[in-house]
């Protein structure tokens, strides 16, 4: 699952009416552009401190003088060594970054369930965002039926086709 920046207000915005819908929160009329932001803001700071431990990565990378094959082992290290999580449990980190915001929160007026209850929501809303890599992937190998996975040939295109799908979509 990958964050992408330009689902982040979309992601918001269905996560505050979708809340608000089901009468898990209440939020003023005039603020829910407030509320939305301020989850936008969460998904935010979450993308810059991956791209901060990215930047890490790349540095130690070239300190070590390893190439960037092992970009993914070190990354993880650095990610432990910054205490930040990735995949999974990054996208819970963020869950429980937005329902501590929307506790504390003076843009939201009251918050009616509980957390867990919370959470489910929007991990499902979150996740129909989330999943569009599987969904490119399957689009990719299918445009490219005629080449033979594993080929260098089959990876070139199979790149292109994907940038392609995610440009189209409005990903990148």
């Amino acid at each position: 699952m990958r964050l992408y920046p330009k689902v982040i207000p979309i992601i918001s915005r269905e996560a505050i009416q979708q809340l608000m819908q089901d009468g898990d929160i209440e939020v003023e009329p005039m603020r829910v552009a407030d509320a939305e932001m301020d989850l936008s803001a969460i998904m935010r700071e979450y993308l810059a401190n991956e791209e901060r431990v990215n930047q890490a990565t790349r540095e130690a990378l070239e300190r070590r003088g390893y190439d960037y094959s092992k970009f993914n082992q070190v990354k993880r290290e650095m990610a432990d060594v910054r205490g930040f999580k990735m995949g999974d449990e990054g996208i819970e980190y963020v869950i429980n970054q937005m329902i501590e915001f929307l506790l504390i929160s003076r843009n939201v007026e009251e918050v009616f369930s509980a957390d867990n209850i919370l959470r489910q929501k929007m991990f499902q809303g979150m996740k129909k965002h989330l999943d569009v890599d599987d969904e490119i992937d399957r689009e990719a190998r299918s445009r490219l039926k005629h080449l033979q996975e594993g080929t260098s040939a089959f990876d070139i295109e199979y790149n292109k086709t994907v940038e392609q799908i995610r440009r189209a979509r409005g990903l990148i």
